[in-house]
């Protein structure tokens, strides 16, 4: 696992300042505390950060093939790279390491573009080869590893896995990256909690999405990037039940196989969930001695899951480590936004950074269950969107609409209430097509919020755009009407890149640990998008095929009990130890300077939480990490990074 960035001038082959690069690089030191090294020549400049993990002895980057002419900067793990060594070898391409990052650049003297069809794994990598002259950046299938690239006005193309490289870089004439923010993104952020695939925060920037690449020749313009692979739900796969859980055990073997290749200590994350439970359990399966696993306590039992891990450690015999997180460990919000470097709203980010902390006290990559909800099926709002849709499909849509929308308009919003008397998002949702009504569902401000939130300064500035285009854009590309299999393509374009790998990637590299996950292999994803969603959600119960493969293997209590999740109380917080911080964060200066925000409505969302009218912590959260993001970020003239004492302490855990 590293940390990669770079520049590129796409116009002719002017000097590269070493400095310049160096500080691009340096950006990045906590993704790759082993190494850094720099490659310069004419136009071109590579920065590697490296984090050893596979042939720590020789497996330095940038890394070259046999006449120098191709060089690579690599961040991730091609898990099949055993593979195609000796198919590499009978072509007549020569090893010098036993390294997988070896295997991209002879890969690409013998396939070209078409390299990464061959990979299996998380990467993201960006070569150039000088006889082609061209520069040629791949990203893995799921998104799992990060790559931001952006175009600057004098055509210098910068690249780098986190934002804050790019930010770094400081040229000719004061050539930058200008921190001019893209108020599409600020649709996205306050609707999704995340800025989606392709755009970021900043309008000249973008990310790389999942399973493109893009090639750019020096003389030439910049194209747009090509897809090399998507998922199909083809949903055609006549196996039954019994033949697909054996299959299924099959699959999850060889997945955990290929991801415990390791030349450095080696564990798993155990949250006593069902998919980190069925990761372990396979590892155990597979391990000639204890796996070592790690949980996070919470002091609050209602968020607390660890005697779940406990009964796993215990069955398994791992060596198992918890620490207890208090429940009003709120202190890392401003460390969060100098880590994410784009806004950010998923505040299971506290709990994510300290297991990550905890696991990399003892190990150096650690296996995750993340994936599971999205391929399996195991979201709470996969069922209710079903339910959903069996209703849609019974009312003709002259009758539903008009309906619907009245009841949703006039029904209150019933915080206080148990779930199943939280009728209004149903309303609202049926009022609407599948597509809108998932996208309002798991808006964290939904549409009539937005309207209210944002200025009529914004308005204009949005010029009606929607974060439900989004959606749109990708339903459009699904090609499937099963209502399950829509809505699993959608997370998995949206939700899973854009918060649970972003989450992860991020809090587990501001600790120098790489984290694997088995659940998002490829292959895997692919089989599973064959089978009936009647093997995925059955009745009221979601991971349908997958519990039932693992009840050999795990106990009744941790398969079918109701989820729980990384969670923290927000809703106290802001009544309580951050009363007043989010009180002078959401109505301070730095949010009102922008002109971006209504601010008597922001009153009212501070004002109604805090008297226990009203549930705002989701909307309160988003918007003080977004002044956090202005604050750590918009606001550091010279870039910025982990502050020295975070890094020393990172890297030393």
């Amino acid at each position: 696992m590293c940390g990669i960035t770079g520049l590129f001038d796409t116009r002719q082959a002017r000097d590269i300042d070493r400095a310049v690069l160096q500080r691009m690089n340096d950006s990045q030191l906590h993704r790759g505390p082993d190494e850094g090294s720099l490659h310069i020549e004419p136009g071109v400049g590579f920065g590697h950060r490296r984090l050893s993990i596979i042939d720590v002895a020789t497996g330095q980057q940038p890394l070259f093939n046999e006449d120098g002419s191709v060089v690579v900067v690599f961040n991730g793990e091609i898990y099949n790279y055993q593979e195609l060594i000796p198919e590499l070898q009978a072509a007549g391409h020569r090893f010098h390491t036993k390294s997988d990052t070896e295997v991209i650049v002879h890969a690409w003297e013998q396939w070209g573009e078409a390299c990464v069809e061959r990979f299996r794994g998380m990467f993201a990598f960006v070569l150039w080869d000088r006889n082609r002259q061209m520069l040629f950046m791949a990203r893995d299938r799921m998104g799992v590893k990060p790559l931001y690239y952006a175009l600057l006005d004098d055509g210098t193309l910068l690249f780098g896995s986190e934002l804050k490289s790019l930010l770094a870089y400081r040229g000719p004439q004061g050539s930058a990256l200008k921190r001019d923010i893209d108020p599409l993104a600020i649709e996205e952020y306050f609707a999704l909690g995340y800025v989606a695939e392709p755009r970021t925060i900043f309008r000249q920037a973008r990310k790389l999405p999942p399973g493109y690449t893009l090639a750019i020749c020096r003389g030439e313009p910049v194209g747009e990037p090509r897809e090399y692979w998507d998922v199909r739900f083809t949903l055609d796969n006549p196996i039954g039940l019994e033949d697909a859980c054996a299959e299924l055990q099959h699959r999850l073997q060889e997945s955990v196989r290929l991801r415990m290749i390791s030349e450095v200590p080696l564990g798993a994350f155990l949250s006593g969930g069902v998919d980190s439970s069925a990761v372990v359990a396979t590892m155990a399966g597979l391990s000639a001695g204890p796996v070592n696993t790690c949980s996070i306590a919470f002091d609050d039992p209602k968020f607390n899951e660890s005697e779940f891990a406990a009964m796993v450690a215990s069955r398994y015999a791992t060596n198992h480590r918890v620490e207890t997180v208090k429940s009003d460990d709120f202190d890392l919000i401003d460390t969060l936004a100098r880590l994410y470097d784009e806004p950010y709203a998923d505040s299971s980010a506290i709990p994510t950074y300290r297991v990550c902390q905890l696991a990399r006290k003892h190990v150096t990559v650690a296996l995750s269950g993340d994936g599971g909800d999205e391929t399996f099926g195991g979201y709470r709002r996969y069922r209710l969107h079903l339910m959903e849709e069996r209703m849609r499909s019974a009312l003709p849509a002259g009758i539903r609409q008009p309906l619907f929308g009245l009841l949703g308009r006039v029904y209150p919003k019933a915080d206080w209430a148990p779930r199943v008397l939280r009728a209004k998002t149903t309303f609202e949702g049926m009022s609407r097509t599948a597509v809108e009504a998932y996208c309002h569902s798991v808006s964290i401000l939904r549409g009539p919020m937005r309207a209210k939130l944002f200025s009529p300064a914004l308005k204009r500035e949005l010029a009606g755009y929607s974060a439900q285009e989004v959606f749109d854009f990708h339903a459009g590309r699904a090609r499937t009407d099963d209502p399950l299999a829509l809505i699993q393509y959608l997370d998995l374009k949206t939700y899973l890149v854009g918060d649970i790998n972003t989450k992860v990637d991020r809090a587990s590299m501001a600790h120098s640990l790489e984290v694997r996950e088995p659940l998002m292999d490829h292959k895997l994803i692919e089989w599973l998008a064959t089978l009936p969603s009647s093997m995925k959600v059955r009745g009221q119960e979601g991971k349908f095929l997958l519990k039932k493969a693992m009840e050999p293997q795990l106990p009744t209590e941790v398969l079918y009990r109701p989820k729980m999740g990384f969670s923290v109380p927000l809703a106290q917080w802001f009544r309580g130890p951050l009363k007043q911080r989010v009180r002078d964060a959401v109505l301070g200066d730095r949010l009102g300077s922008t002109g971006w925000f209504d601010r008597p409505y922001l009153q009212h969302l501070v004002d109604a939480h805090q008297s226990g009218a009203s549930d705002y912590s989701a909307p309160l959260w988003t918007l003080l990490m977004f002044e956090a993001f202005l604050r750590n970020v918009v606001d550091g003239a010279e870039g910025y990074s982990l502050s020295r004492t975070e890094e020393r302490h990172e890297l030393l855990v």
